[in-house]
């Protein structure tokens, strides 16, 4: 945690310079980048869930486009 404390007779602004330059350094915001989208890898599950629908949703395509419901 980054803790600043304003100086006596310090301008509000230099303040805000400093406090913003040490979370600079720290890497704080570089680490809440990096963590904002992150995604949980998929579990075995998940991904033979995902395989067949792709599949059940492949074979249906390819009907439809046999019975000329569907366009290429």
């Amino acid at each position: 945690m980054i803790e600043a404390k304003r100086k006596d007779n310090e301008a509000v602004g230099a303040f805000l310079r400093r406090f913003s330059r040490k979370v600079q350094q720290s890497g704080v915001l570089i680490k809440s980048r990096k963590l904002r989208f992150k995604e949980d890898k998929k579990t075995k599950k998940e991904k033979q869930t995902a395989a067949v629908r792709r599949a059940i949703s492949l074979k249906e395509r390819e009907r439809l486009f046999k019975l000329g419901k569907l366009e290429s």
